[in-house]
Order: C-alpha cells, then structure tokens, then sequence
C-alpha cells in the first residue's frame, strides 16, 4: 500500500497556495477560443510548474507558489493573471473570469492531450465536455496528516456560506438556469464531487485512497474532487467550493477565510474540542441551498442544528474565525463581506447585466471586469 502521510509534514503550517483557472475568450465577441497549447509554449521553462492544462483546450489553469501569506498569495495572483493577459495579447485571446462560460457549448470544446486529462476524458466521455467550469482552489498547509483529516472532517460545515459567498455562474449553454453557481451544478456531475463523509484518521483515509485507485476508479489520489479535501499532494487543506472571482479583493477574502479556518480548527483540534462528526442530510442540503439561492435562504447548521438564514450562517463563520483573522493580520477582509452581504455575489452582477443589457454586454463584462490589480 502507498503511504503518502510524510507531504502533511509542514514545519511551516498555515502557509498558502492557490490556483485560478481562466476563460481564454475571443477579444471581440467574449465567446471561448481553444489557446492553452500557445500559452503553455510560451512560457519560460522556470515558470512552467506554475502553468497547467485543464480538461478543455479554452482554459488555463494557474498556481502559485507556496506563499507565506495572505497578501504574497494575492500578489502572486495578480502576477500570474497580468502574465496570461500579456501572452493573450500576442496570441489574440482575452481572459474572462466567470464560474461557467454563459454561452459555450459542450460539443464545440476539444480536450487537451495530457495523459492525466485524457484518461478523465475517457472515463466520462460527453459529460467530461460539460465540464466547461472554471474555480479557485485555495490550499493551506498543516503539521501533520492526522490533524488534516480531523481538520478536514471539522471544516466541511462550512462548504455552504463558502460558496454561497463566491457564487459565480449563473449562465449555461446561454441559459439563465435559475442558479447562483452552475459551476457547483456542472462538476457534481462528474463523481467523487461531493460533501467527504467523517473519516476516523488518516488511516482510514489512505487506506480508502489505495482502495480506490487497486479497483481502478482513479489512478491517483488526486483524482478525488471533493469540495473539500485533504491534499495528497501537497500536504494540504485544499478548498474547492469556490467559483472563481473577478475582483481581487473577493479573492483575498477566500484566501484569508481558508487560512483562518485552518488555524481556527487546528487551534480546537490540539485543544480536544473540534466537532468532526456532521449530519450530511444537513450538509448537503445547505450545499444546495448556496448553489441555488440568496443570502436569505434557510439553513439548519450542521454543529448547533439550528435554523439559520444563509447571512445569519456567513456572519457566524465571520464569528468563528475572527481571531485567526486578527492572528494573521488579515481582518481587513471582513469590508469585503459587508459588500457581498449588502449588494449580493459576482453571480447577482451577472444577472444584472445581462438583465439590463443583454448576453452580447455580459461577454465583455467578464473580460472588461477581470481585475488585474487590486483597487481602492
């Protein structure tokens, strides 16, 4: 059996990664053009490891480099989005930054020829074409694989106000599908996409890993989608309910609430008082009720069993990782959920230009609202 505990073993916990991945779209008409071959060949060969394929030939993936904090992660994003721009300005192609591209279609999309991607390719066939998605994963370090699990175990009770605070994809093959986040939609129809279920220790983990990949159902551990999940390739908490964001500071409150979380519940995990074991009835519905619905949807929290509204539930996430925020320095952040609380997510700015405009302007919006530093 493969053993993969020794990556957890971080002597610097808490320091940070994130990826982004990008529309690539034509400069006039907004719609997806397949460019991830010229930007991969572009590209110096002591940057390639922070540059990778995605499933389709429309989109770039991005990562940085392991970041000590919060503001060197959204410095290097910034650095990253600025460096693909620059490389569409020679080869003719914008980026966008949305969940889902509004209006692709999944048979016009051409997978990318990487072994790894090919073999999700064959294995989900059209449905893998679906997969037009576009997220941000944020990834933060741990001391040890046995606190990642419990961790990890702890966190899922904050997929829902996660992602209900990024939705970003209100639009599919053209259609307003009535959603906040289609991305959310979309990738859960690939399999091992949901909520993980309790995990006992890291032993059970990995044990359940090596399971999958002896019957077959992936070739390696990081073919396991979950929302949230204990990385076995960097050693890490990486959170991947989030659709992608336009705005820079939206993203930096995604990067400080995963590195708050993290601390918050390693704090209460070395203190023997973190709550692993949730009712995924209730996980799972408050899931949907994020994908689906506004800020005033109800929700019964996972820990307290209560009946909450989904601001009610972001405002006591606030309240949970307060002092990890102000540990870290990072407690500007909460303006930034005070707007998105007040004027809705970057999925509410999509409906309304479209409804006020048009699908023509909401392609452009995407391009021309992709922010490249970060504004006052």
């Amino acid at each position: 059996m493969k053993t993969y505990s020794k990556v957890f073993d971080h002597n610097h916990p808490f320091t940070l990664g994130v990826e982004e991945e990008y529309m690539l779209c034509d400069p006039t008409s907004g719609e997806l053009v397949p460019k991830a071959d010229q930007i991969i060949k572009r590209i110096p060969e002591e940057f390639k490891d922070r540059f990778s394929f995605e499933l389709i030939q429309t989109e770039i993936e991005v990562n940085t480099k392991v970041c000590k904090s919060v503001d060197e992660a959204i410095d290097e994003v910034i650095n990253l989005r600025n460096r693909v721009a620059d490389i569409g300005r020679a080869e003719n192609y914008r980026i966008g930054i949305s969940g889902t591209h509004p209006t692709a279609k999944p048979l016009d999309q051409k997978f990318v020829t990487a072994p790894g991607y090919q073999w999700v390719a064959n294995q989900l066939g059209y449905y893998a074409k679906r997969n037009i998605t576009f997220a941000t994963h944020v990834h933060v370090a741990v001391p040890d694989a046995e606190s990642a699990i419990c961790i990890c175990n702890a966190l899922r009770r904050w997929i829902a106000p996660l992602l209900a605070l990024s939705t970003n994809s209100p639009f599919f093959e053209g259609v307003q599908t009535g959603i906040l986040s289609s991305r959310c939609f979309q990738f859960g129809t690939f399999p091992r996409t949901h909520i993980p279920a309790t995990f006992k220790s890291y032993e059970e983990y990995e044990s359940f890993v090596n399971r999958l990949i002896e019957i077959g159902s992936i070739e390696k551990p990081r073919q396991i989608w979950w929302k949230i999940r204990p990385s076995m390739d960097f050693g890490t908490i990486e959170f991947r309910m989030f659709d992608i964001q336009r705005s820079l500071k939206r993203t930096k409150l995604l990067i400080a609430l995963s590195q708050a979380l993290v601390f918050q519940a390693y704090d209460e995990y070395v203190n023997g008082v973190l709550t692993e074991d949730l009712p995924m009835e209730f996980l799972e519905d408050g899931l949907w009720k994020a994908i689906r619905f506004k800020f005033d949807s109800k929700i019964v929290d996972p820990v307290k069993l209560d009946t909450v509204t989904m601001e009610e539930f972001i405002l006591r996430l606030i309240d949970y990782v307060k002092p990890a925020l102000i540990h870290f320095g990072n407690q500007g952040v909460l303006k930034t959920v005070e707007k998105i609380l007040k004027n809705g997510s970057e999925a509410d700015e999509q409906i309304a230009i479209f409804n006020n405009e048009g699908m023509s302007k909401l392609l452009n919006y995407l391009m021309d609202k992709t922010e490249f530093q970060i504004e006052d």
